[in-house]
């Protein structure tokens, strides 16, 4: 009571969540076999000022601190402890800023991806990250996440695109980073630090983010395959030659029959692999019939240009049902984030189909092939124990192998509870020691996200 009579005092009344049923539901994000526990209270700021409250609040009564933006993410980053203020962000959602000269955007966490990007559109310019998830996600979680999408693989995560952020600290302190220039090199790069710490050391209220200009209009092609072998040397194939594609995804045998049964795409049931392509350059058609000879000189057996947006639309359209189709399969879905070198993409997906026919269960692999980041996701019966179990062994097998192959245990979707384990196996004992001294510099109490990433 101490605890919501102290937030009161500075917060107004419709900022303040305490029933029960209307807490619990924000106890967790879209994370499969991930503990959560009861929050004490949700608060919804709309302020820098309300968050400093908070946080003061917090920081005196010792009370754990879990921030949460749209709560899309697939790591449990967003889950609630025990007794917990749930520090939701979405009310913080204006565009404070859009300017074309600079080429940056200034907004709040709250904001969504898809809002910002289409803001953006107005004045020309282009935010490029993009997480499936976009219409949905915001801002501040793809920023705690250090999250990707399908144009990484030109343009890069969001990472490369905060240029400064406000961060109001454990003790309630409001400290500024980074900066609106195009250049800045002053002291430790504070900025990055922030970006992907899954709210482990900081709150982000407000982000200067870098925009490009917007570019031509994309044409897309898709190449099938009788292998993914094959697919994958096309990838490498496609990287080494120096091609730039704005979108380079694969999908495999798996993934395409649940698409075939859901939306009838009429792929061939021969196809054991299905690679897109697209490029967003001045002649993307030029562009699309190299590539289209270097998936054939791979073993394609049949290669389709798009001539138009529109049948680039509709090209693309199976890779953007994958995760619909998957999740149609069974009960539940566990979706993996492995990423490793494209030399080795082949690799993790036959590794990945073996793992499959081990544990006896459906798993579909949907990839941004030209990064090597995977998407293996795991189908299941929720409500059969032992499935459940081969479930989560399945994904522990994924994560071995993709270490083994040189990778690393998440390319975009963070670590937060599903992934602790494997973020110490991949560090080693130097790594997290030197990472958890960092946390214990910025909140030294522990109060921040606690249970996450270690």
């Amino acid at each position: 009571m101490d605890l919501i009579a102290r937030l009161r005092a500075g917060l107004p009344g419709e900022a303040i969540l305490t029933d029960p049923d209307v807490t619990g539901s924000y106890a967790n994000d879209m994370a499969s076999f991930c503990e959560a526990g009861t929050p004490a209270v949700v608060v919804l700021p709309r302020t820098v000022e309300q968050v400093q409250h908070v946080m003061r609040t917090a920081s005196e009564l010792r009370v754990p601190v879990v921030p949460q933006g749209a709560r899309t993410g697939l790591s449990g980053a967003a889950n609630a402890s025990d007794g917990c203020i749930v520090l939701s962000l979405v009310k913080m959602d204006r565009i404070i800023e859009i300017n074309p000269v600079d080429r940056i955007a200034v907004v709040e966490p709250g904001v969504i991806n898809a809002v910002l990007s289409r803001a953006v559109n107005e004045h020309g310019l282009y935010y490029p990250p993009d997480p499936s998830s976009w219409e949905q996600c915001s801002i501040g979680g793809n920023i705690g996440t250090a999250s990707g999408g399908l144009c990484c693989v030109k343009y890069g995560v969001t990472a490369e695109y905060v240029l400064g952020l406000d961060i109001v600290l454990a003790d309630g302190r409001l400290l500024t980073t980074g900066r609106r220039t195009a250049k800045g090199v002053a002291g430790y790069d504070l900025t990055r630090l922030f970006v992907g710490s899954e709210g482990s050391l900081g709150i982000v209220v407000r982000a200067v983010l870098a925009l490009k200009p917007e570019p031509p209009q994309q044409l897309a092609l898709a190449a099938e395959f009788p292998s993914t072998e094959a697919a994958c040397r096309a990838v490498c194939e496609i990287m080494a030659r120096g091609h730039a594609p704005s979108l380079l995804e694969l999908m495999d045998r798996t993934s395409i029959r649940a698409v075939n049964d859901m939306a009838q795409m009429g792929l061939p049931d021969s196809t054991e692999a299905l690679l897109l392509a697209a490029f967003d350059t001045p002649e993307p058609a030029a562009d699309l019939a190299a590539v289209g000879e270097l998936c054939t000189a791979a073993g394609a057996t049949e290669v389709v240009p798009a001539e138009t947006a529109a049948e680039s639309d509709l090209l693309l359209q199976a890779r953007r049902l994958t995760l619909t189709a998957l999740e149609r399969v069974k009960s539940a879905t566990m979706i993996d984030d492995v990423c490793v070198p494209r030399s080795r993409l082949a690799e993790m997906l036959d590794g990945t189909a073996a793992i499959a026919e081990k544990y006896g269960l459906t798993i579909g692999v949907c990839a941004h092939a030209g990064d090597g980041n995977t998407h293996p996701t795991v189908c299941f019966d929720a409500a059969d124990p032992d499935e459940s179990r081969r479930a989560r062994e399945s994904f522990d097998d994924i994560m071995a192998l993709g270490l083994q192959l040189g990778g690393t245990i998440t390319g975009e979707h963070g670590v937060g509870v599903l992934k602790k384990e494997w973020l110490a196996r991949e560090l080693g004992p130097v790594g997290v020691e030197l990472q958890r001294g960092i946390k214990d510099v910025f909140d030294p109490l522990g109060i921040l996200n606690p249970g996450k990433l270690f």
